[in-house]
């Protein structure tokens, strides 16, 4: 019997858009995206990440003035109770996402135990 590994990735990814703390996701970032402020909050927090990102990915120093910028924007965004609530979601799921992974990469750690 073949097994195609693809088709069991392309199941799990399928069922992981109907566990809970994804629909719980989907409806936090939903209400962010309709609340002005919120929306406005978020997206200033994912543009501060991508530019301390890339700056990182390019050996670039950043600068104080733009951590003092990512610690204000996520103040903002963890006393914003809709993007607070977002934050607590993405955790949820991400922990979902960790506990497969570890069921995935149980047989390579077993390789090297």
């Amino acid at each position: 019997m073949s097994v195609n590994i693809y088709d069991t990735a392309n199941q799990i990814e399928r069922e992981l858009r109907e566990v809970s703390q994804y629909t719980a996701l989907k409806e936090a970032y939903a209400e962010v995206a309709a609340d002005e402020e919120a929306n406005k909050i978020m997206k200033g927090f994912q543009e501060m990440q991508q530019t301390i990102y890339t700056k990182q990915q390019m050996g670039q120093e950043v600068t104080e003035e733009e951590v003092a910028e990512a610690q204000a924007i996520s103040q903002q965004m963890t006393e914003n109770e809709l993007t607070a609530g977002l934050m607590d979601k993405e955790r949820a799921l991400n922990q979902v996402i960790t506990d497969i992974n570890s069921i995935i990469m149980k047989p390579i750690q077993d390789i090297y135990q």
